[in-house]
């Protein structure tokens, strides 16, 4: 199943200066947003206020979030617990939640319930919990350490799998990719928890699959080429990869977008972030990758089997 014809000739590398110009103008701007502005970091990495709420009938999780926004908590995160009559509850401490500054977990019972019992008189707060800032800030560094060590671990790969300029080619694009979905985040503000955390390490393997299925082509026609120049190569490679790529992101955009309008307001950010990440990726394989391996000096030379010289074949007639 093809979408664009599999042997057509579009130009990509004759765009290479605009394309590498605007992902290097939205680079800077997403490393700008984040050293302003900065994300929007939710509970998970903040801290605040913990509580688990029992009902004697079932209740809907968006009852229950309804029931917090018309008192004032308008950005309480609620998940049932394993049932339908239990539920737990994540939020900022509000002003009649705090003494002196200091949360006062007698005054969270107390605002919590009342909310609550306004909209159900069978709501019981079965516990509450302060939970410290210092574990979101825990949670924060291991979660960079961890997007570093796959783009490394992805880098690594590809110079033992391809070569070494395509290792580069893919540690660039990667970087790009997420600096982009992250300075989309900062812009819209959008709140970053956990799952946002998930999707953006999801966002970085399905970019590099885009690349490795271009970069895969690549090799293979250098290698099937006499006389082939570099960038009708390149320019070859996208146009005969070009219908798997649209069809891949295509699909999988229209599950996260299925995900989003059906899935509820716990799993929108995970699924927006990576509608931003698919989009992004997209993009970087077909207009950005392949012009930074040219820009790097790949040759027909560079992916041929090495093969080592025998010294007993060398000492025969």
């Amino acid at each position: 199943m093809e979408i664009f014809n599999h042997n057509a000739n579009v130009n990509f590398l004759g765009m290479r200066k605009v394309s590498i110009g605007i992902a290097v103008l939205l680079m800077l701007v997403s490393i700008a947003l984040l050293a302003s502005r900065g994300l929007n970091y939710g509970l998970d990495f903040t801290g605040g206020i913990s509580a688990e709420v029992s009902y004697q009938q079932p209740v809907a999780v968006a009852e229950v979030r309804d029931a917090l926004a018309k008192a004032g908590m308008e950005h309480a995160v609620v998940q049932s617990l394993g049932g339908t009559k239990e539920v737990s509850i994540r939020m900022q401490p509000t002003a009649a939640m705090l003494d002196q500054g200091k949360v006062n977990l007698d005054k969270v019972s107390l605002v919590v319930s009342e909310a609550l019992k306004a909209a159900r008189a069978d709501a019981l707060l079965k516990s509450r919990s302060s939970v410290s800032s210092q574990v979101g800030d825990e949670l924060r560094s291991d979660g960079t350490m961890a997007a570093g060590l796959v783009i490394l671990g992805i880098g690594l790969y590809l110079w033992v799998r391809f070569e070494r300029r395509f290792a580069i080619a893919a540690l660039v694009t990667e970087v790009h990719d997420v600096l982009v979905t992250l300075g989309v985040l900062v812009i819209t503000g959008r709140e970053f928890d956990l799952t946002v955390l998930a999707s953006v390490l999801a966002v970085i393997g399905y970019s590099i699959n885009d690349k490795v299925v271009v970069f895969d082509r690549i090799r293979e026609l250098f290698r099937l080429a006499r006389k082939a120049e570099p960038v009708e190569v390149l320019n070859r490679s996208i146009n005969s990869t070009l219908s798997r790529t649209i069809i891949t992101s295509l699909f999988t955009a229209i599950t996260m977008a299925a995900l989003y309008f059906i899935g509820g307001a716990v799993v929108q950010g995970f699924a927006i972030t990576m509608l931003i990440g698919i989009l992004v990726g997209t993009l970087s394989s077909i207009f950005v990758a392949s012009p930074i391996l040219l820009w790097l000096g790949v040759s027909k030379q560079d992916l041929m089997p090495q093969t080592k010289e025998n010294p007993e074949l060398a000492r025969r007639p």
